[in-house]
C-alpha cells in the first residue's frame, strides 16, 4: 500500500514538472517572437518599384498616301507626226531635257517664209521712210504740197503697221515651232511611253508622266484634338509593308487651313527624303507624327490603384505605407506618366497593392520580373 502512494506521489510530481516545462518553453516562444527581425518577418511582404524620370512621346498615328514632290503629265502641244522621242521609260532626266519632237517641215518653211515678208515689208517702209524725209526737206522750199506729204505720211505708217504684223506674225510661228519639242519642265523621272515614232498625235495626247520622287509627300488626316500642338518642322516617321522594319524619317511642311466636318480632322502634308527611291507614289504608309517630348516622372502600371474617376498608389517610407492620391497624364507599355503627387526615386508598392493599408507596416521587397 505504501508502494502504491509513493509511486503516486512521484508520477504527480512528474506530470507538474513537465506542464512547468512547457509552460515556460511557451514564454520563451512569444517573448522571441516579440524581437525586432520576428515582428519585421510577420509583417506583410509588398513588391516595391521606385518612380523614375523617363522620356515620354506623344505621337500621333494616321495612314497616308504618297505622292511625288512634283508631278505632271506631258501631253501634245501641236497636231503633227512624231519625229524623235528623246527618252526611255523610268530614265531619270535634267530640266529642259528634250522629252518628244515632232515633224517641223511646214512650221519652219512658215517661218522662212514669214521671214521673207517682214524683209520685204521693211524695204518698202525704208523707201516710202526715204521719200518722207525728202518731202519735209522739199516743203521748207514750198517744192512739195501738204497734200503730198500727208499722203506720204500716211503710206509710212501703214508700211510700218505691215511690219510690226509682220514681226508678230514670226513670234507666233517661232512659239508654234518651239510646241513642236516639248521639254522636261523639271528635273525627275519619266514614266511609261504612250506614243510611238511616226504617230499622229493632237493638243492634248498623252506622251509621259514626269514625277520629281527625289522627296516624297505623304498627305494623311490627324484629329482635331492635336490641331493645338501641330505645326510645321515637327518630326514624322513613316512605315509601310512593303518593306517590313524599315523605317522612314520625315517633317510636316504643310497643314491645311480647314477642318473636315465629316471626319474631324485635318489634312497634313509631310515630306520625306527618298534618295534611295524606294518610296513610290501612291504607295500606302502608317505614319506617326511626334507632337511633343518631355521628361517626365514615370511610374510602374501595376503600381497604380484606380477608384473611380481617382489614382493613388502606396509610398513606401520606413516600412511604413502611404496611400497618396496621384494624377495621370500619358499611357505607356507598362507605365504611366504622372502628372504631380509623387517624385522621382519615390519607392511604391507594385505588388500587393490589394493587401496594402495607409500606415500598415510592411517587409519591402525588390519587384521581381515577370517570369
Amino acid at each position: 500500500m505504501r508502494i502504491v502512494t509513493q509511486a503516486v506521489v512521484v508520477a504527480a510530481m512528474v506530470g507538474i514538472g513537465g506542464g512547468v516545462f512547457y509552460v515556460w518553453k511557451d514564454r520563451q516562444a512569444s517573448s522571441a517572437a516579440a524581437t525586432p527581425a520576428a515582428r519585421t518577418q510577420a509583417a506583410t511582404v509588398v513588391e516595391v518599384t521606385k518612380a523614375r524620370i523617363g522620356t515620354v512621346v506623344e505621337i500621333s498615328e494616321s495612314v497616308g498616301t504618297a505622292r511625288a514632290n512634283e508631278s505632271v503629265v506631258i501631253t501634245a502641244k501641236q497636231t503633227g507626226n512624231v519625229a524623235i522621242i528623246g527618252f526611255e521609260e523610268g530614265q531619270r532626266v535634267r530640266k529642259d531635257h528634250v522629252l518628244i519632237e515632232l515633224e517641223n517641215k511646214e512650221r519652219r518653211a512658215d517661218l522662212d517664209q514669214a521671214r521673207a515678208e517682214l524683209e520685204q515689208s521693211r524695204a518698202a517702209r525704208d523707201e516710202i521712210r526715204q521719200s518722207l524725209d525728202r518731202a519735209k526737206q522739199l516743203r521748207v522750199s514750198g517744192n512739195v504740197t501738204e497734200a503730198r506729204l500727208d499722203q506720204l505720211e500716211s503710206q509710212f505708217r501703214a508700211a510700218d503697221g505691215r511690219v510690226r504684223s509682220m514681226e508678230a506674225r514670226i513670234r507666233s510661228v517661232d512659239a508654234r515651232l518651239d510646241d513642236v519639242r516639248l521639254n522636261a519642265p523639271f528635273a525627275g523621272r519619266v514614266g511609261l511611253r504612250q506614243v510611238s515614232i511616226g504617230a499622229l498625235v493632237q493638243p492634248g495626247t498623252v506622251i509621259t508622266t514626269l514625277d520629281d520622287v527625289s522627296k516624297i509627300k505623304v498627305d494623311f488626316n490627324v484629329p482635331e484634338i492635336f490641331l493645338g500642338r501641330l505645326k510645321t518642322d515637327l518630326e514624322a516617321t513613316a512605315k509601310t509593308s512593303a518593306y517590313p522594319g524599315k523605317v522612314f524619317t520625315g517633317k510636316v511642311t504643310a497643314i491645311d487651313t480647314r477642318i473636315d466636318p465629316a471626319t474631324r480632322s485635318v489634312k497634313v502634308n509631310a515630306l520625306f527624303d527618298n534618295a534611295d527611291d524606294l518610296l513610290k507614289p501612291g504607295l500606302f504608309l502608317s505614319v506617326e507624327i511626334i507632337l511633343d517630348r518631355r521628361e517626365a516622372v514615370m511610374v510602374a502600371e501595376e503600381a497604380v490603384l484606380a477608384e473611380g474617376i481617382k489614382h493613388f498608389v502606396f509610398v513606401v517610407k520606413d516600412n511604413k505605407i502611404e496611400r497618396r492620391e496621384i494624377k495621370l497624364n500619358q499611357r505607356l507599355p507598362g507605365e504611366v506618366e504622372v502628372a504631380s503627387g509623387l517624385k522621382a526615386d519615390e519607392v511604391v508598392v507594385a505588388r500587393g497593392i490589394q493587401r496594402a493599408r495607409h500606415g500598415q507596416t510592411v517587409n519591402p521587397q525588390p519587384l521581381r520580373p515577370n517570369s
